[in-house]
């Protein structure tokens, strides 16, 4: 079998970044799947399932409500290895196109206040495992050391 694309990038230098996984064609339409690393692969820990559900839960309440992005979001979750998301968005981007729209969606998350949306048992089948105090903490941290001043090395995949 092939391997799938996201088994060929070379995950000994991966830095956390936005990076685009894949461009899938769905008719007449183009799929972008990014990949938003918020962890240096093998090298960081990765992030506990309590603080990544929880970042799931309010970064697909943000994307869902974004004014401008709402219907173009397909799906937004966490990786396997817990070392970041995956966003895929309906329509042909580059990394740099969505740079804006990540920085708002972290600034929601590194400073939310209150429940966190969908953290009931009648609306999530593991509505305990949540961390919000974490969750922010990764989110901030991703924001100030990635996204604040992101560089275009941060923005590709290296070779």
């Amino acid at each position: 079998m092939e391997k799938i694309a996201s088994f060929t990038v070379n995950h000994l230098v991966l830095l956390p970044g936005i990076y685009v996984s894949r461009k899938d064609h769905v008719g007449n339409e183009v799929v972008t799947t990014f990949d938003l690393r918020m962890t240096r692969p093998n090298f960081e820990p990765v992030m506990n399932t309590a603080e990544i559900h929880t970042l799931e839960h309010l970064g697909a309440t943000f994307l869902r409500n974004h004014p401008e992005y709402k219907d173009r979001v397909i799906y937004f979750g966490p990786m396997g290895c817990r070392t970041g998301f995956y966003l895929l968005l309906a329509g042909d981007y580059e990394s740099k196109d969505i740079v804006p729209l990540i920085q708002e969606m972290f600034t929601f998350m590194k400073d939310f206040e209150g429940d966190v949306p969908g953290a009931a048992a009648r609306d999530c089948g593991n509505y305990l495992d949540m961390n919000l105090g974490m969750a922010k903490f990764v989110a901030k941290r991703y924001y100030d050391e990635v996204l604040c001043n992101i560089s275009e090395d941060r923005l590709t995949y290296a070779e």
